[in-house]
């Protein structure tokens, strides 16, 4: 496959087209996390002057739903895209998106422009995000050799979680000083992954198959993840599992009315699950996953409704801090069997609609997940609202546990040199 062949033939995984994608990618997640909890405090602070914490909450939660609206329109297209279009060249253009979009929140906060700009740029920004996951998941396994994938994909995940630690307390720091300054920091950060995309080199577009429509090219696509119930089992569950246990989209609320630890307690309190998670994929690319991956991951999965379910009644700030690290490895573990699935068997020429279904799956669980968690805690509260989510994602493991007898018993990654 052409992609395959763009990896360097001596065995190292750091060549120069893989390092500058990896400085864009980590460049890029950085902006985007600090900028999550900029926009998260800015919407939160502005909704509690004239409304009650839950109320407030609602409205938070709100922001995951106009991000997840734009992702679940786009998402098939933009897989097609990604496998018609130069990759290299789409992910220029989202960060470019972003970047706009940034410096607008800029304007908006320092000209105080109220919460529906927020709303609207946010949304603009989830068209620039459906563009972007399906490009960047099929453009990394090109710049690296077959046999290197899977250390590839787990090295690609500790730079993500080195970002994800580091972005949300920065973003804390910088809204306590100004959400101006947040999104300024942002732009600059997105200007500096235009960059290193602008410096890849290596031959960055997919093959094609010339004289299909987009319809045919997305239905074959569809079909194919319907058909392999390994990648259906893992993106579903992950998406399911995340969609009724994340907690992140009420992190404001904790911060600031049940923990009181303000917007710096805040930044922590979003970083703690990529501190697991980073510590969980630096021995993921070491040492990966290689025997009982379907076991593993549902027992992971199962950790992480726990560990919701012990931050919603947890009141003391390190408790809850560990409950998020713990939460944040058991998820890297899920993360890494289930990209390592989808990219692994899935031939080049299909990569991006197919990781644009993951994406979707994977965009639902995230931005709609903040969206039922708002919801959840209008009538829940807040506290009640991470507790059943957790609770949820408990069910979802013993039930997919029966629905993918498949998944549970799959043990070793096809690309395994070692057992092929």
């Amino acid at each position: 496959m052409q992609g395959m062949s763009q990896g360097s033939s001596d065995g190292t995984l750091f060549t120069r087209s893989y390092t500058f994608f990896l400085a864009g990618r980590f460049c890029a997640v950085l902006a985007s996390t600090s900028q999550a909890v900029v926009i998260a405090w800015e919407v939160y602070e502005t909704a509690r002057q004239t409304m009650s914490v839950v109320e407030a909450s609602f409205v938070v939660g709100m922001i995951g739903l106009v991000q997840f609206l734009p992702l679940f329109g786009l998402a098939l297209v933009a897989g097609e895209t990604a496998d018609r279009h130069d990759r290299r060249v789409i992910l220029r253009l989202c960060y470019l998106g972003q970047l706009v979009t940034s410096a607008a929140l800029a304007i908006r906060s320092e000209f105080s422009g109220g919460l529906w700009p927020i709303f609207a740029l946010a949304a603009l920004f989830g068209c620039a995000r459906a563009f972007f996951q399906p490009a960047a998941s099929a453009l990394g396994p090109m710049l690296v050799s077959s046999h290197l994938l899977p250390r590839a994909i787990a090295t690609n995940s500790l730079v993500a979680q080195v970002a994800n630690i580091s972005g949300p307390a920065l973003g804390g720091v910088l809204c306590a000083v100004s959400p101006v300054l947040g999104y300024v920091v942002s732009v600059g950060l997105y200007a500096a992954a235009v960059v290193c995309m602008s410096l890849i080199r290596a031959n960055t577009r997919p093959d094609t198959q010339p004289g299909r429509s987009r319809a045919a090219q997305i239905k074959e696509g569809l079909a194919y993840v319907w058909g392999n119930k390994l990648v259906l089992g893992a993106i579903s569950l992950d998406m399911f599992a995340v969609l009724l246990g994340g907690a992140t989209g009420l992190l404001p609320v904790f911060a600031r009315d049940i923990l009181h630890v303000g917007p710096e307690g805040f930044g922590v309190l979003r970083g703690a699950p990529a501190i697991g998670a980073l510590l969980t994929a630096g021995v993921l690319s070491i040492r990966p996953i290689r025997r009982h991956i379907g076991l593993k991951m549902f027992a992971a999965v199962a950790m992480f409704g726990l560990m919701t379910l012990a931050f919603g009644y947890s009141r003391s700030f390190p408790l809850s801090v560990a409950c998020l690290a713990v939460l944040g490895a058991a998820d890297m573990v899920s993360v890494f069997t289930r990209q390592s699935l989808v990219q692994i068997v899935t031939p080049d020429r299909m990569r991006g609609r197919v990781s644009a279904v993951s994406t979707l799956f994977i965009g639902a669980s995230n931005e709609l997940g903040e969206f039922e968690s708002g919801v959840a805690a209008r009538f829940l509260g807040p506290v009640g609202a991470v507790v059943f989510g957790g609770a949820g994602a408990l069910a979802v493991t013993g039930l997919w546990v029966w629905l993918f007898p498949s998944l549970r018993r799959a043990d070793r990654l096809v690309s395994d040199p070692v057992h092929q």
